[in-house]
């Protein structure tokens, strides 16, 4: 095989740069489908409103906004300092309680879902358009129709939670089935073992580490989508930031959204260091 060096192609390059040059029909496909973004980005943009003077305008009162939340609160008694506490621990249990739910479920749903053990693709099809439809699903609306059938609180929010998680964890977890490797599950069948065998030993050491990073990553974001869901009513800490919001107290209002942002930071070194411990021994083992 002869390997051309890259010193050549420019040489070529230079030579008979017509012959490098894009066709015709492709030049006109590139600049029919910039056409079409930028008409479409324009219309947008003027659909929506986009003006120089609405920025401005709002970027002025967004500045008066900011203002008002500095310097921030700072809490000197325990009574309210004790309900934020609490709201941030709502928050959290919602978060831990509805991503646990959601695996719960989500993890034998998955293997329906999965090519390489549901072998009936018609049935496999219709699995997977369930995932779709449930993940069609925000969990916002999810926590709004949860509260009109079982009232305010965190209840509805950790169910918000697990039927949004079920859709998508189902969804990762099957495509993280079908992305193993086949020779361990052929080594323990070559050696007697039964279906179940294959999936127990050639198939789970292989996903463990997967399925563990994305419930991890997903209850990360089950935290931040818990803060919006107390702003519906659903309880957590998002309650109480729509009050204080609601009542123009813009100082306290920052001071919570302070703790907020520390709150997921935590949660996210701890994920970070859960992701080192497991997998780095998963990865060791292998």
């Amino acid at each position: 095989m002869t390997t051309v060096t890259r010193a050549e192609i420019l040489a070529l390059r230079q030579s008979m740069p017509l012959a490098f040059r894009p066709s015709m029909q492709t030049r006109l496909k590139r600049w029919s489908l910039m056409l079409g973004f930028t008409a479409l980005f324009a219309w947008c943009l003027y659909d929506f409103g986009f003006t120089p003077e609405r920025i401005v305008n709002g970027l002025s009162r967004l500045g008066r906004v900011l203002s008002f939340m500095f310097p921030p609160h700072i809490w000197t008694e325990w009574d309210p300092l004790s309900d934020i506490l609490t709201g941030l621990g709502e928050t959290l249990a919602m978060a831990f309680l509805g991503t646990l739910l959601g695996a719960v479920f989500a993890f034998p749903l998955s293997f329906l879902g999965a090519k390489n053990i549901n072998r009936f693709a018609f049935f496999r099809f219709g699995v997977r358009r369930g995932f779709d439809i449930i993940r069609a699903f925000e969990t916002l609306i999810l926590a709004l129709v949860f509260i009109r059938a079982f009232g305010l609180g965190p209840l509805p929010g950790v169910l918000a939670i697990a039927v949004g998680e079920i859709g998508v964890l189902a969804k990762l977890y099957a495509e993280a089935i079908e992305n193993i490797s086949k020779k361990p599950v052929e080594g323990v069948v070559a050696s007697g073992g039964s279906r179940s065998q294959a999936i127990r030993f050639g198939m789970l050491p292989q996903v463990w580490p997967v399925l563990l990073s994305i419930t991890l990553y997903n209850f990360e974001s089950n935290v931040r989508s818990g803060t919006i869901l107390g702003i519906v009513g659903a309880g957590g800490i998002g309650f109480i930031l729509s009050d204080r919001i609601g009542a123009y107290r813009w100082d306290e209002a920052w001071s919570i959204i302070f703790l907020i942002i520390a709150m997921v930071y935590v949660i996210d070194a701890i994920s970070g260091a859960i992701r080192e411990r497991f997998i780095g021994k998963w990865e060791h083992a292998k």
